[in-house]
C-alpha cells in the first residue's frame, strides 16, 4: 500500500507520538475495503504506541478507519482510504491523537476547546481535491481538542450513493449535525467563526487593543507576503490582515513557471510563504475582511474590519488580489456548488462519466478541459471570441483530444437546472444569433479574474475594471497607501510578478515613512 519512501517518512513522523493511539477499522471485501485494511496494518506495524482493532461486523459506513487515543472513544473517522491529498490529514490525525501538539494558532485552539454544544461534522471530499485537506484537518483538530466534536471525512468516490442523495456537486462539502454547513475551502478560523456565536465580538475586542502599525498589509497572497517580509526586514512594526493566507494561489494546482522551482503546487507554496513571513516579527491576522479604508486628520490610516474593529497604521499596502470572474447569467448563483464549479481539479471527479462544459478559452479554460477529459464523458468548451486565447501547445492538445469539442463565438445566457442540480445551459451563437441548449451535468467557469477592490471605490482611483491605479513605486492616489499584485493595474497577473510588486510597494512605503 505504502511504498518504501512513504513508510520511511511516516515512521519518522510517528516517532513523535507521546501517548498510545488506537486504530479501529471496519472493512469488507471491496477493493477499497482491502486497501484501507492494508493501510491500517502497515501503520500499526511501524510503531509500538499504535494498536489496531478490526471489527468483524459493523454498522454505518464501510470501509472506515477511526483514530483516537487508546482507551477513549474515537472522534476522528476516515470513511474511505485517506491517500492522495488526504494522506497528510491522516498523518496529522495520528500525531494529534497521540498527544503531539498542533502548530495551529493557540488562540484558535483555545476557542475550539471552549465550544460547549455538540458538533458532528461530516465533510465530503475527493482525493484529487487540494482544498479538501484544509477542511478535513480543521474539523479533525476540533474533534481532537474537544469531546463535544466529531469529524468524519467521506470520500465521495467510495460512497457515491450518499453524494447522489445529497446532491453534492462540489467538494469540499461540509455538513454539521446532518445539515449543509458550507462548501469550498474553509480554515479552522472560518469554521469557528460560524459555530461560535461570540466569535466576532471576541475577535473585534482582541484587535481593538492593537497598537498602531508602521505598515499594515491587507491581503496574504504572494504580493502581501512579499510586502510584509520586506517591511519587517526594515525593523518596522508590520501587520498582515487577510481573509485567508495565500489568496488565489491556494486554489492553484501545478506551478511550473516560478523561477528556480521547476514544479510546485499552490498549497505547498502558500505554506512556504507563511513559514517565511513567520520568520519575522509580523502580526498575522487571518479570517478578517476589510470593509473600509480612510485617512484621519493627523494622517494616520484607519482600516475598518467586518467585525467592527478598526486598525491604525502610518502606511498601508493593499494586496487583496482577485477572485474568479462569474458569468452573471440567470441560474449561475442558484446552482453554484450544485453543478456550477470553479475548480476542475477539486470537483472534476464528481462528474465522472458525465458531460460537462468549460466556459472560457484561455489557458485556464483549455487546461481545465484537458484535465477533465480524462475523467468525464465529454467536455464542451465555449469561447466568447472567435479565437482561443490559450497557448498554442494547449490548443493543439485540446483539439487532438477525442472527447473535447470547442465552440467559438458562443455566449452563455442561462444555466439550466432541475431538482437542485445543473442539467444544462443555454448559449447564443454570436455569428447567427441562434440559441442552443447544451445538456451537461457540470459547468466549469474559467473566464478570468475580478479585482477585490469593491471596498475602495469611494477611497482610491480605480480603473473601470476595478483595478487600483499605481505608479512605478506602488503608490496609489491616497497619500501613504500603496498597492501590489493582481488588484492593481500591473500587467500580467503572475505569481512572480505579484511578489516583485509586493517588494516594490514595501520599499515605496518605507521611503514614504522615512520622508514623513
Amino acid at each position: 500500500m505504502l511504498d518504501a519512501n512513504m513508510k520511511q517518512q511516516l515512521d519518522a513522523y510517528l516517532q513523535r507520538l507521546e501517548t498510545p493511539i488506537e486504530l479501529t477499522v471496519a472493512s469488507d471485501d471491496s477493493p477499497k475495503g482491502k486497501e484501507l485494511l492494508e493501510l491500517a496494518q502497515e501503520i500499526d506495524s511501524l510503531n509500538d504506541k499504535i494498536s489496531l482493532t478490526v471489527l468483524e461486523s459493523a454498522d454505518g459506513r464501510v470501509p472506515r478507519m477511526e483514530v483516537g487515543p487508546q482507551g477513549e472513544k474515537a472522534r476522528v473517522t476516515f470513511a474511505g482510504v485517506p491517500m492522495g491529498h488526504e494522506f497528510t490529514s491522516l498523518v496529522l490525525a495520528l500525531l494529534q491523537a497521540g498527544g503531539y501538539p498542533s502548530k495551529e494558532d493557540a488562540a484558535l485552539q483555545e476557542q475550539a476547546k471552549g465550544l460547549s454544544r455538540e458538533l458532528n461534522f461530516e465533510v465530503y471530499i475527493s482525493l484529487s481535491c487540494h482544498n479538501c485537506p484544509d477542511v478535513v484537518q480543521a474539523i479533525n483538530l476540533m474533534a481532537v481538542l474537544n469531546p463535544n466534536v466529531t469529524a468524519t471525512m467521506i470520500d465521495g468516490g467510495v460512497f457515491p450513493k450518499e453524494v447522489e442523495e445529497k446532491g453534492i456537486m462540489a467538494v469540499p462539502s461540509l455538513y454539521l449535525n446532518g445539515e449543509e454547513f458550507g462548501n469550498g475551502k474553509m480554515s479552522l478560523a472560518d469554521i469557528l467563526n460560524k459555530v461560535d456565536d461570540d466569535a466576532d465580538a471576541k475577535a473585534a475586542a482582541a484587535l481593538a487593543d492593537k497598537a498602531p502599525f508602521d505598515v499594515l498589509v491587507i491581503g496574504g497572497g504572494p504580493a502581501g507576503a512579499s510586502a510584509a517580509i520586506y517591511t519587517a526586514r526594515k525593523g518596522i512594526r508590520t501587520g498582515i490582515v487577510a481573509e485567508r493566507f495565500g489568496g488565489q494561489v491556494s486554489d492553484t494546482v501545478g506551478i511550473e513557471n516560478f523561477i528556480s522551482v521547476p514544479y510546485t503546487e499552490g498549497p505547498k507554496l502558500v505554506a512556504h510563504l507563511e513559514e517565511h513571513v513567520k520568520e519575522y516579527d509580523v502580526d498575522i491576522m487571518k479570517s478578517q475582511s476589510v470593509t473600509a479604508l480612510r485617512t484621519t486628520a493627523d494622517g494616520m490610516k484607519e482600516v475598518e474590519l467586518a467585525n467592527g474593529a478598526v486598525l491604525k497604521s502610518k502606511a498601508v499596502i493593499l494586496a487583496t488580489g482577485a477572485r474568479w470572474r462569474e458569468m452573471n447569467v440567470p441560474g449561475e448563483s442558484e446552482y453554484k456548488a450544485k453543478g456550477v464549479c470553479f475548480c476542475p481539479h477539486c470537483d472534476g471527479p464528481l462528474f465522472k462519466g458525465k458531460p460537462v462544459a468549460v466556459i472560457g478559452g484561455g489557458n485556464s479554460g483549455i487546461e481545465a478541459a484537458i484535465d477533465l477529459a480524462g475523467i468525464v464523458e465529454h467536455v464542451t468548451v465555449l469561447e466568447f471570441g472567435d479565437t482561443l486565447r490559450a497557448d498554442a501547445v494547449l490548443v493543439k492538445k485540446a483539439e487532438s483530444t477525442a472527447n473535447i469539442t470547442i465552440i467559438k463565438e458562443a455566449m452563455t445566457t442561462e444555466v439550466l437546472g432541475d431538482n437542485g442540480k445543473v442539467v444544462g445551459l443555454k448559449y447564443k451563437d454570436r455569428k447567427t444569433d441562434d440559441m442552443h441548449v447544451l445538456d451537461v451535468a457540470g459547468i466549469f467557469v474559467q473566464i478570468g479574474l475580478v479585482p477585490n477592490s469593491e471596498f475602495l471605490k469611494d477611497s482610491l482611483e480605480l480603473t473601470n475594471r476595478g483595478e487600483i491605479v499605481v505608479d512605478s513605486r506602488g503608490q496609489t492616489s491616497m497619500d501613504g497607501v500603496f498597492a501590489a499584485g493582481d488588484v492593481t493595474t500591473a500587467p500580467y497577473k503572475q505569481i512572480i510578478i505579484s511578489m516583485g510588486s509586493g517588494a516594490t510597494a514595501a520599499l515605496g512605503a518605507f521611503d514614504y515613512l522615512i520622508r514623513n
